[in-house]
Parts: structure tokens; C-alpha cells; sequence
């Protein structure tokens, strides 16, 4: 710390390319911060006690195939399953295809599987009360400005109703609410309708059900569960595939798009565009000040001592300009989400993407010093004071 001084002297002699440099710098860790969260919260959907409890049952052939439902009261009598549900994909717009909704079609006893979700339990009953009810997740409200009680017009982009056309009308009977709230984002996105009044409703399900959930008494024989589930629909023209609720989710999001491998290239294209640019700048400081490195030398500084002090000032600028870009998506990750009603979700920037971000400063920063720190130390004095 003794040579701190001179590491930031050094750091802001030509101010204009320093500054630049780290606006490059914040920028990519700006992005890494809010991208990691994103692959943070997908990779960890169904990653809590009560998920590890509950398996999912789906088509083998695609998550978007049907079931009969005639399979629950098969699944509920197999060892191990002490409650089974089911659910469907409806889809769902409100005032045009802009605004998607994560609509499912439940049984009754649908939330009795899921303990991390709160509803009131008077609004519990009358949405069970009522045929054209649903309950909707807070972010929904709020994001809708929607009031318990509101009838709602929705569009399904899949499923037409009755009288033939695409849409639907539902009374609002309650409010979902996460009690974890870091996966608020998804749960309170939720809109969860009748199945018995979807199907009927519509002639294009007859019987069939999207998917099962089932919970398990004893996690350990989760395995065993699963393929017991799946040895009742064997080879027949329904064979099904049950997984735990997190595989399900990720096995889902990857037939759509696989988060993590998007995440990770875009990065990746953003770091190495960001050592190219932040090793270029050390080179031409280093080559910039070839003289005065050889006067510190000469003065009884150690070849070892400029070679730290050359590191070090990589290092300043890639951890300076790092915080702040992740300190920014901290910031505005919950202003973006807020400001938006809900519209635009975006999961804070936790421990774990900053433990990441700092390993990432530390090794860019060496990265691009190394090169013209080694240069600094291998320094022949009388060259560099002769210009050559």
C-alpha cells in the first residue's frame, strides 16, 4: 500500500482514456450483473424444500402433449404419494399479444401442493365458489392496476371458448402472494384458472390434462416414485416422464431456449471484446511511461516492485470500474421492476453474482497486466533512458 500513491498517479495520467476505459468497464459489469441474475433465477426455479418434495409428470414425447386424466387416481395409489394435482397451459394475453400471461388452468386442490404460496383463505373460498374465477399474483395486480372482485376480459392464443372465438372473461377472486419473497417473481406472476371450467368450455380438451404434480411422503424414494409414476403409462400411446420439479422446469426452458448458454455467450463476447480493449490501454500507459519506469529503477526501486505496481494499476481499474457497474444493477434491477408495476421483472444481484463478478475483476485484471507488467520488470534501464 506504501506505493498507492504512485499506482494512482499513474492510474489517471492521461484522464480522458482512463475515464473511457472505465466506462467500458462498468458497462460490461453493468450487463454481467444483470444478465447473472436472470440465469440465477432460472436455474434456480423448484430449488426449495417444498419443490424437492414434489414431482412433475409430463408427455415424454413434449411438455406441450397431454395426458389423460385418468392417470391421477393411478399416480395417488402408487407408494410414496401422498397428494397428487394437476394443470394446464392456457396461455392468455390482456389487451393484445404485448402482454402475455403465465395463465394455467388447476385443479381444485392445486394450491394444497404449494404451501410457498399465500392466498386468503375467505378468498380461497370463493374462488372455489365460483366457476369463472381466478386467482391472480400480486405482480399482476399491481402491474394492471386489477381489483378483487374486477371481471377480466383475456385472449388465449390457443384455446377458443364456446361460442368459437378466442375470448374469455374471468372474475378476480383472489390474490397470490410468495411467501419467500425471492421467488416472488415467478409466483406472483401467476394467474391460476378452473380447469373444470376451462374444459369444459373448450372443444379442444377433452379429458386430457397438461401436466401431474404429485408429493412425495419420503424424499430419498423420489426416484423410485418416478418410476413407478412412469411404468403405468408404459408403452402406451401416452408414455410419460416424471423428474423432479426443478429437472421439469429446466428440461421446459431449454426446449424454449437455454438460458445459461445464451447468458454465458453474450458474456463471454462481452469480456473478451472488454480484455482486449482494457489490455490495449495498459499497453500504450505502460509504453507511455518506458522512461519514467527506467527512473524508479534507477532510484533503487526493485524490478519485482515495478512489476506489482504495473499489476496493481490493471487491477485498480478493472475492480473500480467492476463495483460500479454491479453497484448500477444493483440499483436499478428494483427500480426497473417497481417503476415498470411489474411488468418488467429483474432479480436483485445476489451474493453469489458478486463473488463471481469479483473473481472476474481479479482475473481480467491480471490478465491484461501481465503482459506489460512483465515488460515494466524486464526493463533494461540504459535502453529505456536512451529511447531505444
Amino acid at each position: 500500500m506504501k506505493y498507492f500513491h504512485l499506482v494512482w498517479a499513474a492510474l489517471f495520467r492521461r484522464k480522458t482514456r482512463t475515464f473511457l476505459t472505465l466506462a467500458s468497464i462498468v458497462a460490461a459489469f453493468l450487463l454481467f450483473g444483470l444478465l447473472d441474475g436472470i440465469r440465477s433465477s432460472f436455474a434456480q426455479l423448484g430449488q426449495n424444500a417444498d419443490g424437492a418434495q414434489r414431482l412433475q409428470t409430463s408427455s415424454k414425447l413434449s411438455f406441450i402433449e397431454t395426458l389423460p386424466i385418468s392417470l391421477q387416481g393411478r399416480i395417488a395409489n402408487i407408494d410414496n404419494i401422498e397428494a397428487v394435482t394437476y394443470a394446464n397451459w392456457f396461455g392468455g394475453t390482456y389487451q393484445g399479444p404485448k402482454n402475455q400471461l403465465f395463465t394455467f388452468a388447476v385443479a381444485p386442490n392445486y394450491l394444497d401442493l404449494y404451501p410457498e404460496i399465500e392466498v386468503d383463505p375467505a378468498q380461497v373460498e370463493a374462488w372455489k365458489r365460483n366457476r369463472t374465477g381466478m386467482l391472480v399474483g400480486e405482480t399482476m395486480m399491481k402491474r394492471f392496476g386489477w381489483k378483487v372482485g374486477q371481471r377480466v376480459p383475456l385472449q388465449s392464443g390457443i384455446y377458443p371458448n364456446s361460442d368459437g372465438s378466442l375470448d374469455w372473461a374471468f372474475d378476480i377472486a383472489g390474490v397470490l402472494r410468495a411467501k419467500d419473497k425471492k421467488s416472488a417473481g415467478f409466483t406472483e406472476a401467476l394467474i391460476l384458472m378452473h380447469y373444470d371450467y376451462f374444459e369444459e368450455s373448450t372443444p379442444y380438451v377433452d379429458g386430457d390434462v397438461g401436466w401431474y404434480i404429485s408429493r412425495v411422503s419420503d424424499v430419498r424414494r423420489s426416484d423410485a416414485a418416478a418410476k413407478a409414476i412412469d411404468a403405468l403409462s408404459l408403452n402406451s400411446p401416452h408414455e410419460t416422464r416424471s423428474m423432479s420439479e426443478q429437472a421439469a422446469m429446466a428440461s421446459q426452458l431449454k426446449q424454449m431456449a437455454d438460458v445459461g448458454l445464451i447468458v454465458g455467450s453474450i458474456m463471454g463476447a462481452v469480456f473478451f471484446t472488454l480484455l482486449l480493449l482494457t489490455g490495449n490501454t495498459m499497453a500504450q500507459a505502460v509504453r507511455e511511461r518506458t522512461s519514467e519506469l527506467a527512473v524508479l529503477k534507477t532510484i533503487g526501486f526493485s524490478s519485482s516492485s515495478v512489476l506489482w505496481m504495473v499489476l496493481a494499476e490493471s487491477m485498480l481499474i478493472v475492480v473500480i470500474g467492476g463495483v460500479l457497474g454491479l453497484g448500477l444493477a444493483a440499483v436499478i434491477g428494483p427500480v426497473v421492476s417497481a417503476g415498470s408495476g411489474g411488468m418488467i421483472s429483474l432479480p436483485p444481484v445476489g451474493l453469489q453474482s458478486w463473488l463471481l463478478g469479483l473473481a472476474l475483476m481479479l482475473a481480467i485484471g491480471l490478465l491484461v497486466g501481465a503482459l506489460p507488467a512483465i515488460r515494466a520488470m524486464r526493463l533494461n534501464i540504459v535502453d529505456a533512458l536512451a529511447g531505444r
